[in-house]
């Protein structure tokens, strides 16, 4: 059996950016990708917890040390620079590598969404 559990968590960080015209997706700090094992194209679910949306998107690398978290396309009407975020991936593995599986679990400085 095969069971869904959280593979990567970037905790509370502050949207920097929404910008309709792209063509979709979410920018995030490359540092930030690389510390939550997260890879360019993998689909994300993100919280949003300053108006309860919930969402799901793909990550696109920005550039690094930013702090940059921009939402593009149709999920920029979802957010607005200042609010925070959750941003959270998921993996299917087998209920015994599940068991003992750690995800990996970032909390940037809240203020810059930087690693500290």
């Amino acid at each position: 059996m095969l069971v869904h559990v959280v593979k990567s968590k970037i905790h509370r960080v502050k949207v920097t950016g929404a910008d309709l015209n792209y063509i979709g997706s979410i920018t995030i700090d490359e540092d930030l990708m690389d510390a939550a094992n997260l890879v360019q194209g993998e689909k994300i679910q993100i919280v949003n917890n300053n108006n309860g949306e919930r969402l799901e998107t793909y990550a696109i690398p920005g550039p690094r040390n930013s702090g940059e978290i921009t939402l593009n396309g149709a999920a920029a009407r979802k957010v607005a620079p200042g609010d925070v975020l959750i941003l959270i991936s998921y993996a299917m593995m087998d209920i015994e590598d599940a068991k003992t599986f750690k995800p990996s679990l970032v909390f940037p400085n809240e203020e810059n969404n930087l690693l500290n």
